[in-house]
């Protein structure tokens, strides 16, 4: 056997597929299994977007090698968006469209950091991040965020983890896992620091499009006519649009870390797939609406989600947004792995122990219910309140 990168070995193994594993052994004519294991949408694509994709499929030219940095009509299109949007002034150079937000993720670390440098990561962290700074021997320090201050991180504290080593410092809000909405002051009051401290700001925001109903926009950070000193900013078509098997992410940036991304993104896939980059550049602008039903539609099983655990003793949430709850459970002295083991084999609930997030988090289960239905919701309540019977 050739001897393997030490790096990779020591990487942690990521959560899904292990609870999906236990899920796959409960016997499902005890009911339907309830799967909140990953925080992706259930519903379809729009269904012109569908029509679309069909139709640039059957296109034998997008079966040819495309531009390595993406279509200059989605990068585009994109760029529109998010200055109209975010109210900032964003150009085609400042786009890199992307095999979905982990490749974007791993293409912004790559342009800013090298073995041996460090990256600040807030934690419960979205464990890919943590993979992603492992496996290529960069530093992740751990930035705890506590349940008392809404899971929401303090710049106070992180300055104090930045040190000559550290070259980015990473955010993700809503988050994941604990579906924390960071108001737009720290948002800003964490850029001031990236930019006074000399590091870049990873802000992530996969689910940018599900902030509660009568939310005003995320932030202000593009109105800044300097954003491009200190943010790099991460995107996912996947969530929004229903599209997580097209594999479509983007990364906002300067000009110059893009054009660094351009030997990454060269090594990685060389494009990213042609048929979805052109149907969603064609139908970005007409999906508004549906965007905004869809975003109604997953707030009201949040509300669900919250009234069900007000009704079960011992149980609560704990943080709760977007597609996410980060739940407390009553049973002290157990390990998460093994409350969602027994969850998933014996009561088919599909869901993520908080070990999975770092270490310190055994207190908590996350549930992501992007994935089904509102009217699954009181079943879930039903299963938890047996427990552990």
């Amino acid at each position: 056997m050739h001897p393997l990168n030490p790096l990779l070995r020591a990487t942690d193994r990521p959560a899904i597929p292990l609870v999906q594993a236990w899920a796959s052994r409960y016997a499902q004519d005890r009911g339907p299994l309830l799967d909140l294991c990953q925080a992706a949408p259930g519903y379809p694509p729009p269904p012109g977007l569908l029509v679309r994709l069909a139709e640039e499929a059957r296109d034998p030219s997008n079966a040819r090698y495309g531009a390595i940095l993406g279509e200059r009509s989605l990068r585009d299109a994109y760029a529109r968006q998010v200055s109209d949007r975010l109210r900032g002034r964003i150009e085609l150079d400042h786009v890199a469209i992307t095999a979905g937000c982990n490749q974007a993720f791993t293409l912004a670390v790559l342009a800013l950091a090298q073995r041996g440098d460090a990256v600040v990561l807030p934690r419960p962290w979205y464990w890919n991040h943590k993979m992603t700074l492992d496996m290529l021997g960069i530093e992740a320090v751990p930035l705890p965020c506590a349940e008392a201050a809404g899971f929401v991180p303090d710049a106070g504290a992180a300055e104090e983890r930045i040190t000559a080593r550290t070259r980015a410092l990473v955010l993700v809000t809503p988050n994941n896992p604990t579906g924390a909405v960071y108001p737009p002051a720290t948002l800003a009051a964490f850029r001031d620091l990236c930019r006074r401290r000399g590091i870049a700001l990873i802000l992530d925001e996969t689910y940018r499009d599900f902030l509660p109903d009568g939310a005003a926009r995320p932030h202000d950070l593009f109105c800044d006519p300097d954003w491009a000193d200190t943010l790099v900013n991460l995107y996912s078509f996947s969530k929004a649009y229903g599209i997580p098997g097209y594999r479509l992410g983007a990364v906002v940036a300067a000009p110059a870390l893009i054009e660094q991304a351009f030997k990454v993104l060269d090594c990685l896939h060389v494009c990213p797939q042609r048929p979805a980059q052109a149907a969603m550049a064609a139908l970005l602008p007409a999906l508004d609406d549906w965007q905004a039903a869809n975003r109604a539609e997953i707030n009201r099983r949040g509300r669900a989600i919250r009234a069900v655990f007000r009704d079960l003793p011992g149980w609560s949430v704990a943080s709760q947004g977007a597609f996410c709850a980060f739940v407390r459970h009553p049973f002290a002295g157990e390990t998460a792995a093994r409350i969602a083991e027994r969850l998933g084999c014996e009561h088919g609930v599909a869901c993520l122990p908080g070990s999975a997030f770092g270490d310190g988090l055994e207190a908590y289960l996350r549930l992501a219910y992007g994935g089904i239905g509102e009217a699954d919701i009181p079943e879930l309540g039903a299963r938890l309140s047996r427990w552990p019977a």
